[in-house]
């Protein structure tokens, strides 16, 4: 039997949900076991408890045995490396863009100035103020089912999730506009699943490498690198969106595949948004993230990064 840590709550639960079903529809023995989480037990914002709160607990269970394999929001994910475990699969990532849930069924554009947005992620919270809408943010903690009751029941005006998330437990029904890249670049790994175990098992990670994309973990590797390379945590205004794109050689029609990488770094009040981007092949993703990542820096990402502090 595989054990698949995961935390309790239904998106969650969802997720590792369909990990447990393909494993299943391979031939393999498999059950979720849940995982209480310190992200489950707090209500503070993200940004004050920091990184990795919704993942330390379902690691610590794979390392002393309790489970064997963790699905996680990969965007939760620390980007430093934990040489105990590897990620044996990243599977074909859903709906990588966020996406609005607004009363009376409004678009970001029809909001009225003024009007009250609640977000968990400065990421998102930065790149709407530079809309320049005179949009009021304030910090939204809780599930799926919780943050879009501010909005029926009028607390909020509108909220802005991961459409991924919503798509997974039903509920695309309530976004009232998917947020283009243009208007806002979604946190690095957005809508992308990580499965891992420990390291040391080998015939797991073979096994588990079946549920592997190529595609998926070329864009993943290529936004996170650069996440890492800003040494900004997930909580951090830092944006990019990478995707494996065919192109055609003009001399000779040959069809091949790119990956393309935007990425940005915004200023917490939103008075500026970096941008920088680039083209290189799947198989060098990581040279990708590093080469959009030092055009971020020379436009000035460290001094927009430094503000924070």
């Amino acid at each position: 039997m595989i054990r698949i840590g995961t935390r309790g709550s239904l998106l969650a639960t969802t997720q590792a949900g369909t990990v447990r079903d393909a494993l299943q529809a391979l031939g393999h023995d498999a059950e979720l076991v849940i995982i209480s989480t310190e992200g489950d037990r707090s209500s503070a914002p993200i940004a004050d408890i920091g990184v990795g709160v919704f993942t330390t607990a379902i690691r610590d269970a794979v390392a002393d045995g309790r489970a064997d394999v963790a699905v996680h929001s990969y965007k939760d994910l620390p980007t430093a490396a934990d040489d105990r475990f590897t990620i044996a699969a990243i599977p074909v990532r859903a709906d990588s863009r966020d996406a609005l849930v607004a009363r009376d069924g409004l678009v970001l554009g029809e909001l009225p100035a003024g009007s009250v947005i609640g977000t968990s992620s400065v990421r998102r919270a930065a790149q709407l103020r530079a809309l320049g809408l005179g949009l009021e943010i304030r910090p939204l903690r809780g599930n799926l089912d919780t943050r879009l009751n501010r909005v029926s029941s009028g607390d909020l005006d509108a909220v802005v999730v991961a459409r991924a998330g919503l798509s997974r437990i039903g509920r695309l029904d309530v976004v009232t506009e998917t947020l283009e890249p243009v208007q806002m670049l979604p946190a690095p790994a957005q809508g992308a699943l990580a499965i891992e175990c420990r390291a040391g098992d080998t015939a797991l990670v073979e096994l588990l490498a079946a549920l592997d994309d190529a595609d998926t973990r070329s864009a993943v590797t290529a936004e996170r690198v650069l996440l890492a390379e800003l040494e900004a945590g997930c909580s951090a205004p830092v944006g990019a969106i990478a995707e494996v794109v065919e192109s055609i050689d003009e001399d000779d029609s040959h069809v091949f595949n790119e990956l393309s990488l935007r990425g940005c770094v915004a200023a917490l009040d939103g008075s500026d948004v970096i941008r920088a981007s680039g083209i290189g092949t799947p198989g060098r993703a990581r040279e990708l993230g590093l080469s959009v990542a030092a055009e971020l820096f020379e436009l000035g990402a460290r001094e927009l990064m430094e503000e924070r502090e």
